[in-house]
Order: structure tokens, then C-alpha cells, then sequence
């Protein structure tokens, strides 16, 4: 076990810890969790300026935005490093962080221990993760913490190592994460000093209501680049929506998470994995999305599509919007009420896709969000570059063809 570095007294009245956000299934940022209901993300000026333009309408498809918060490195004498936010400095305009503030010895929740691995030097592994005695366990805070894990269609080698290079934590959490939180503390360590104080994005944490919360992250529209992209960034951008559905049905894959009934785990999808489907390999991880190893979830299609709808009214009337590299999020609740639960005697494995349809009645709570959008442009941003007339077409063109599909798998087409 690697030693603890407490904070001092002074700054453990101010600090919050961050830890990686274990829901992480897509994009290359590192989100961190704040407290149970806070989520934050390094600043873009771009983004920052969408938030606080929002239109009302998008509101509800959104995450809430909590305001700002300083944050910087802080690394032990054994090498280890940790982020700390320092909520007092930069709070008091940004709205209610949902008692994260009040006590904030509270919002000390979990510490992420990196320590520099041998070999590389720059780099960094995850040792361990550590509790303050005042936080619940991961099992009575969030069940399907526990349970993330990864198939093969992500290898999780040197994701979660100690200092000895074992793995005895090897399936416990989405990789996904991780592997961007390691990225970032690389960049981080590298490029700036401890001092460095680094602005972050406070959001709203759109999965802490879910036990299981399964989730699917869409990279929505026919074009990612933004306008500030340089030739050969541009050129990138669009060879991987040629070469992706993203051409083709005007959306991609990103990244995923479904709760797996007959396994107790989690079945998790990256963003490399989406990028090699094809039109009819997309319909079937949808399927898969929907499928929790042992049925269909038939009962989420028809809340899914509505809310699909809801937001493709509010996007047809935004007007010089253009969501370029943004994501869309579905999310549900992988814990299902018993009396809308198939025979355990009837499981398939998860990477089936005939999924026996399960016809009850219950309507579990689904969602969807918009979320990402340090390349979103419209007029009157103020770092827009390009004023654009009418809706977002490309966005459009991929919301109609996911609702389309959607209806078919109701349909049983």
C-alpha cells in the first residue's frame, strides 16, 4: 500500500480532491468528479461562453452549469500526484454547487494516488485508490462503481498497475477514464509547475442519480472540425467521418457502457471501437446498447425516442448553432425492477445481439444530454470566428437517422 499524503489542516478547509470520473466513456478530456453530484473539466473559453449563452430551450438537454473552479497539481515527496480544487476562490457568482461548498471536509471524497512508473519516467500509473473516512464505500455510493469493466475491444495493460506492475484492480472501472485522467496528469506535470493555478468547468453530473447507469456517448453531425482547426487537424477530422458513419448516418460511436444482468459487469465500447462500424455494425451495437444479456429492453425505446424528438424540435429552431465535435448522451438505469426482469434461466452472453424483446411495461428513467462543446459556434459567441444561418443540418441529419433506427429496432425491424 503507498502512504497517504494528507493535506494540511489549513487547506483541507478549502480543497477538494478530484478524482477521475469512473462514468467516462468517450471524448479525450479528463473529467473529474467534484462531489457526488459535480462533475468538472479543464476551461475552454469556447465552451464557457456556450454555458453562459445557453438558450433556455437546450436547458433541459444540457448538464447544469455550476461555475468555475481553481485547480492545481500537487505532488508528494514520493512522487505522487493529485489535484486539488480550490472551491473558495472562484464560487461565489457561479450558483448553488448543491451543498458542495457549505462543508467542504465533506466534498473530500475519494484520492487518486499516481506515482511515476518505472522506465519512463513522464509517465504515470495508478497505484491505488484511498477513502477519507467520511466518504461511503463505492458499493453504498454507487453500486455499478464496482462493477466496470472492460472486453476486449480495449486493452486495459499498464491502465492499472502498481508500483510492482500488478493489476489487482485490473477490471474494476471503465478504462476509459482512466486512461484520459493519465494523460492529462502527464500533460499537466510536464508542461506547468505546481503553482500553476488551472481553470476548470463546473457541471452538473448527469449519471449520480443511477445505480447502473448505462451510457452511450454519440459524436452527432456529418462534421467535427471546428472552425479554429488547422488544415491538417481539418483534413483528420474529415477522414474519419468519411471513413465512419459519421458521412453516412450523420452520427458515431463514441464510447459506451451497458450493465450486463448475467454477468454483473458492465460490457464497455471506445471510441475506436465506434469508429470501425459500419451503417449496419452501428444499428447493432445500438441493439446492444439496449440489451442487458439477457433480453431487449424494449421498454426504453419508446421514452429514448421521445426525448430524441423533444430535442430535434428545440435544435431545428437554433438558429446559427453549429455543434461541431459535440456529443449527445443516452442514458438509463441499468438496475431493472423485478417485475420487468426476464428468467435469469434465459441470459445470452453479452455479445450476442439476439436479445430475447422484454415487453414490460415499466418505463424506466432514461435521458439525454448534450454535452462537449469547445468547438460550438453561433452568433454573438465570443470566440466565434464564423456566423452560420439556420440550423444545424448535420446535426439534424444524425438525430433523424438514430430516431429512425430506434423506431425500427421498436418495430423488431
Amino acid at each position: 500500500m503507498v502512504g497517504q499524503s494528507p493535506l494540511d489542516p489549513s487547506e483541507s478547509r478549502t480543497a477538494v480532491l478530484l478524482e477521475p470520473f469512473v462514468h467516462q466513456v468517450g471524448g479525450h478530456m479528463s473529467m473529474m468528479k467534484y462531489d457526488e453530484h459535480t462533475v468538472c473539466k479543464p476551461l475552454v473559453s469556447q465552451e464557457l461562453s456556450f454555458y453562459e449563452s445557453l438558450p433556455l430551450a437546450m436547458r433541459q438537454f444540457t448538464p447544469q452549469y455550476k461555475g468555475i473552479v481553481s485547480v492545481h497539481l500537487k505532488k508528494d515527496s514520493l512522487g505522487n500526484l493529485t489535484l486539488i480544487a480550490s472551491p473558495s476562490l472562484q464560487t461565489e457568482s457561479c450558483g448553488r454547487l448543491d451543498n458542495a461548498i457549505g462543508d467542504s471536509s465533506v466534498t473530500i471524497w475519494h484520492k487518486c494516488k499516481w506515482a511515476a512508473s518505472t522506465g519512463t519516467g513522464s509517465e504515470h500509473a495508478l497505484v491505488k485508490w484511498s477513502h477519507t473516512q467520511l466518504t461511503k464505500t463505492f458499493k453504498d455510493s454507487c453500486p455499478g462503481k464496482m462493477l466496470l469493466r472492460t472486453d476486449l475491444q480495449y486493452r486495459t495493460d499498464s491502465l492499472l498497475e502498481d508500483a510492482n506492475r500488478n493489476q489487482p484492480e485490473r477490471n474494476s472501472y471503465n478504462p476509459w477514464g482512466l486512461h484520459c485522467h493519465r494523460q492529462h496528469l502527464n500533460r499537466m506535470s510536464s508542461k506547468h509547475n505546481e503553482n500553476k493555478l488551472h481553470q476548470f468547468l463546473l457541471l452538473e453530473n448527469v449519471v449520480s442519480k443511477y445505480n447502473y447507469p448505462c451510457i452511450l456517448d454519440l459524436k452527432m453531425g456529418t462534421r467535427q472540425h471546428g472552425d479554429d482547426a488547422s488544415e491538417e487537424k481539418k483534413a483528420r477530422h474529415i477522414k474519419k467521418c468519411e471513413q465512419s458513419t459519421s458521412a453516412s448516418l450523420g452520427v458515431r460511436i463514441c464510447g459506451m457502457q451497458v450493465y450486463q444482468a448475467d454477468t454483473g459487469h458492465f460490457l464497455c465500447k471506445d471510441k475506436y471501437y465506434g469508429r470501425k462500424l459500419s451503417p449496419e455494425g452501428f444499428r447493432q451495437t445500438l441493439r446492444q446498447f439496449l440489451c442487458n444479456g439477457n433480453h431487449l429492453r424494449t421498454d426504453l425505446l419508446e421514452p429514448i425516442v421521445l426525448r430524441l424528438k423533444a430535442l430535434l424540435s428545440v435544435i431545428r429552431k437554433q438558429s446559427s448553432f453549429r455543434f461541431y465535435s459535440s456529443s449527445l448522451l443516452i442514458i438509463y438505469e441499468g438496475q431493472e425492477h423485478k417485475e420487468n426482469t426476464a428468467p435469469l434461466e434465459n441470459h445470452l452472453h453479452f455479445q450476442k445481439t439476439n436479445c430475447t424483446p422484454s415487453h414490460g411495461t415499466n418505463h424506466s428513467r432514461v435521458d439525454v444530454r448534450m454535452i462537449d462543446f469547445a468547438h460550438t459556434t453561433f452568433k454573438g459567441s465570443k470566440c466565434n470566428h464564423t456566423t452560420y444561418d439556420g440550423p444545424d443540418h448535420g446535426y439534424i441529419f444524425g438525430l433523424e437517422n438514430l430516431i429512425k433506427i430506434l423506431q425500427n429496432l421498436s418495430e423488431g425491424k
